[in-house]
């Protein structure tokens, strides 16, 4: 047996809670297929675009911040595609497209070869400069 970690419904990797670049990056090594790729591509472009951003793993997934215990991202594996969560994304112009049953939440499904990187930084930019989520 590898050290490989476990692979949850829809193919999301299990990374233990942890703070900062390390455990983010085992989650992205850890994401199967073509999303490995476009996990490495958006961890990229958020660190480019927020260049102090702070990073974490919760609930099995990378959250950006730019104070702690504070975000205002975060991206989770599917089956076919990844999640992107902009927690005041209804503040975003253009207001990415995907609805949440929360107010403020707005996400952005990122399937194979359908990354929008200008779109994408443009929209992290806007998002690292409100309040976030407190969690």
């Amino acid at each position: 047996m590898s050290g490989a970690p476990k692979l949850l419904s829809g193919g999301n990797p299990q990374i233990a809670k942890g703070y900062g670049d390390e455990p983010v990056q085992a989650y992205i090594a850890a994401m199967p297929g073509w999303k490995s790729a476009v996990g490495a591509k958006l961890d990229t472009l958020i660190t480019r675009t927020v260049p102090k951003v702070l990073k974490a793993v919760k609930w099995n997934s990378p959250f950006y911040g730019v104070e702690e215990g504070r975000y205002f991202m975060s991206f989770h594996v599917f089956a076919k595609y990844i999640k992107v969560a902009f927690f005041d994304g209804a503040s975003l112009r253009p207001i990415p497209p995907g609805a949440s049953k929360q107010k403020n939440v707005r996400y952005l499904d990122i399937y194979d070869g359908e990354l929008d990187e200008k779109q994408f930084s443009a929209w992290v930019k806007q998002a690292s400069k409100l309040p976030g989520e407190k969690l």
